[in-house]
C-alpha cells in the first residue's frame, strides 16, 4: 500500500490505446473506521488485516475484466478523520466513480456517508460519476444499527448502486468493485456510441443534396 500525501495527475479513461486497459479513477469516501482501507486492501491484494487510520490518502490499482474489456481501477482511499476532510476534496478531481462507505453498526457513519455525497456533488456532477453506497461490516450483524432497507432506500432515492459487504469475511467485496467497473464500461460505451451517431449525422448533413456550397455555386 502506497501512502500519498498529495494527489498526482492520473491518466483518465475516455479512450485507452488499442490493446491497453481503460483507466478509471475511483475514490473511497466515508467516515473514520468504516472499513474503507480494509475494502481496498481486500479487493486489490486479497488480504485483510487490522489497519491504522489512513493518513491523507492511500493508493491501490487493480485490473478488472469486464467481458471483452479490460479495466484498470486506480483506487484512492481517503482518510475519514475530520482533520483530513478539506484535503480529501483534492482527490475528488477527475474521479470517474466513488464508493460511499458506512458501517452498518453505526447510524452516525450512515449519516456521514450522506454528507459525503453532498460534498462530492459540490465538486462533480453526480450524473457524470458512478456512485455506489456500501454498507460494510455485515459480519457484525448482531450490532446492526442501519437496516438493509434503509441503505437500499437511500441509494434508490439518489440513483446510487448499493451493496452490503464484509471486508473481514470477503463478502461481496469483489462483486462491489466489479459492479462499478461494469457500469463504468457501460457508460463509456454508451458515450462512444452517441459520439459516433453524432458524427454520422453531421457527415450525412454535410453530404445531403442542397447542402451549402462554397461561394454560393
Amino acid at each position: 500500500m502506497d501512502l500519498l500525501g498529495t494527489p498526482q495527475g492520473m491518466a483518465q479513461a475516455d479512450g485507452a490505446a488499442p490493446g491497453q486497459p481503460s483507466v478509471f479513477k475511483l475514490v473511497l469516501l466515508g467516515g473514520g473506521s468504516v472499513g474503507k482501507s480494509s475494502l481496498a486492501l481486500r479487493f486489490a491484494k486479497g488480504d485483510f488485516k487490522s489497519i491504522l487510520p489512513t493518513v491523507g490518502c492511500a493508493f491501490f490499482t487493480k485490473l478488472v475484466d469486464v467481458g471483452a474489456a479490460s479495466v484498470k481501477l486506480e483506487i484512492w482511499d481517503t482518510a475519514g478523520q475530520e482533520k483530513y476532510h478539506s484535503v480529501c476534496h483534492l482527490y475528488f478531481r477527475g474521479a470517474d466513480a466513488a464508493l460511499l462507505v458506512y458501517d452498518i453498526t453505526s447510524k452516525d457513519s450512515f449519516c456521514k456517508a450522506q454528507q459525503w455525497l453532498k460534498e462530492l456533488e459540490k465538486e462533480l456532477p453526480l450524473g457524470d460519476v458512478v456512485v455506489m453506497l456500501v454498507g460494510n461490516k455485515t459480519d457484525l450483524g448482531e450490532e446492526r444499527e442501519v437496516s438493509v432497507e434503509e441503505g437500499a432506500e437511500f441509494a434508490a432515492s439518489q440513483c446510487l448502486l448499493f451493496v452490503e459487504t464484509s471486508a473481514r469475511m470477503n463478502h461481496q467485496v469483489t462483486e462491489a468493485f466489479d459492479a462499478v467497473a461494469q457500469e463504468l464500461v457501460r457508460r463509456a460505451e454508451e458515450k462512444a456510441e452517441k459520439q459516433t451517431q453524432r458524427g454520422r449525422a453531421q457527415l450525412a448533413a454535410n453530404q445531403a443534396p442542397g447542402a451549402a456550397r462554397c461561394c454560393g455555386h
